[in-house]
């Protein structure tokens, strides 16, 4: 008997198994586990009661008058058991999901997948939280963030990594040395005053780096808040850029921006993090997350 004066969970689903089976042997087919088990467990609470469950019918049990009793209270209570969890899980499916990026991942990236991830994925709710600064271990306020971030993470985290982070210069056709810029190679933009964000100020070292120049070569001109507004500024003909390749792909289809010198892997990755262990919902997005990243 447990402190609360009740058997185990486990001897209770034993027990009510087998009189409804109405056999140990199928009792414990429906439950995974051997007949000795079933049989343990039946005894155990035979024993806590000091009286007898089942009477033997050939091969069979029948539970005696105590026996019947306690299956019926098994049954009501299991069966408030499955509708309490099944009620329990639909709120669960129905609820909104805060999701928590960046205003720049949401503008450029989410934003426009919005209506693909409804179609794919009509089961998931989300809600979308600007989320700038890095966020505290305990994800206050979200259920999962979508970061560009390296390791090391709060150990409170379960991290889904999606991708590893690309990054690389874009300018504008617009811009005055467009045409000069094209033709060089990525050693020219050691002579360029470059636009960069404030809360990002390591991407154009970590580029440098991958590209096999020395980043005390690069002279950081211009700084912008966010990388929205890096990008539009660089758009608008103002500068040479850095940015992740998934947020500037749409422009670099449209010609609206170009990247002549590639994008270079770093140290960081795209990951959903969360602190909702099992939750399928965050599984089911990452998995999208994952695919869409994917295909660029």
């Amino acid at each position: 008997m447990t402190e609360r004066g009740l058997p185990s969970l486990n001897a209770l689903r034993a027990f009510e198994a087998a009189a409804r089976l109405g056999s140990m042997s199928l009792a414990a087919q429906e439950l995974h586990v051997t007949h000795g088990a079933v049989s343990r467990q039946v005894r155990a609470l035979e024993e806590a009661l000091g009286q007898p469950l089942f009477v033997r019918q050939g091969r069979g049990v029948e539970p005696t008058a105590a026996g019947r009793q306690l299956q019926e209270s098994c049954h009501d209570a299991f069966a408030q058991l499955r509708e309490s969890w099944a009620r329990l899980r639909r709120a669960q499916a129905d609820a909104a999901l805060v999701l928590g990026c960046s205003g720049s991942v949401l503008a450029r990236w989410v934003i426009p997948r919005l209506e693909r991830l409804r179609h794919e994925l009509p089961m998931l709710t989300l809600h979308l939280a600007v989320q700038e600064d890095t966020p505290a271990a305990a994800l206050p306020g979200q259920d999962a963030a979508l970061l560009l971030a390296a390791p090391p993470w709060p150990a409170s985290w379960q991290v889904h990594e999606l991708a590893p982070e690309r990054i690389g210069p874009v300018f504008s056709p617009r811009h005055p040395d467009a045409e000069r810029l094209r033709a060089l190679s990525a050693r020219a933009l050691c002579d360029e005053p470059l636009l960069y964000t404030a809360s990002r100020p390591q991407a154009w070292p970590d580029w440098a780096r991958a590209s096999g120049l020395p980043p005390e070569s690069l002279r950081q001109a211009q700084a912008l808040p966010h990388l929205y507004f890096l990008l539009e500024a660089a758009a608008a003909g103002l500068g040479v850029a850095i940015a992740p390749q998934p947020l500037v792909a749409d422009d670099l289809a449209s010609g609206r921006l170009l990247a002549p010198w590639g994008f270079r892997e770093t140290p960081a990755r795209w990951m959903l993090a969360t602190t909702r262990a099992g939750d399928p919902r965050i599984a089911a997005l990452a998995g999208w997350l994952q695919r869409e990243l994917a295909e660029g």
